[in-house]
């Protein structure tokens, strides 16, 4: 038997349209008649409290946004049928290795065991996890005002790279979704979806 509200989580790297993505996914699913609530803009309400980011990401800030995540989408449970998260705790991750690799540093031990442990535990609900694949040829603007950071294309390889390798380590049953594909990808995670809510 499902129990909702079911959960989907949208992971990728910066300027891959993650939240395109995750927007048009909702809209397919609110017109089935299901009640969608959308959990995003993590990383940004975390720097607006004054936690680092980009190559700058901490443990700290890294274990806030997958806390806050958590917490958003449990609140969202309250009222929904589905609760998608734009931006996994496997994005907040891989973006904490892709700022110490930048800054040449070797995570502490204690650290990565527990935000990886952190990471499981907080995306376990999750029915179904998609994470966009950086496309270096693909179209990326750059917002006026945007972080510096936000156009360096070596950290984006960064944060992508390590991304897929969580994935495959702790999720081989994501689903990759190219910069070409992503129509492909509404239709097959609102099939997944309907699915799942059929299955007895």
């Amino acid at each position: 038997m499902v129990t909702f509200p079911v959960h989907l989580g949208i992971a990728g790297t910066h300027g891959t349209d993650t939240t395109r993505l995750t927007r048009r996914i909702e809209m397919e699913l609110r017109a089935t008649g299901l009640t969608v609530t959308r959990v995003g803009g993590l990383a940004k309400r975390a720097a607006d409290l004054g936690f680092p980011k980009m190559t700058r990401h901490t443990p700290t800030s890294t274990e806030w946004i997958i806390a806050f995540g958590t917490a958003a989408a449990l609140e969202a449970e309250l009222t929904s049928d589905i609760v998608i998260a734009d931006g996994t705790a496997h994005t907040a991750l891989a973006y904490y290795l892709a700022a110490a690799e930048h800054r040449s540093q070797r995570p502490a031990l204690a650290d990565l065991d527990r935000l990886t442990a952190l990471t499981e535990l907080h995306t376990s609900r999750q029915a179904l996890i998609l994470a966009t694949v950086l496309d270096p040829a693909a179209p990326f603007d750059i917002p006026a005002g945007k972080d510096p950071d936000y156009s360096d294309t070596a950290f984006r390889a960064r944060v992508d790279r390590h991304l897929h390798k969580i994935l495959t380590e702790q999720r081989p049953d994501y689903l990759p979704v190219p910069h070409s594909e992503h129509a492909a990808a509404v239709q097959t995670t609102v099939a997944t979806v309907l699915d799942t809510l059929e299955t007895p």
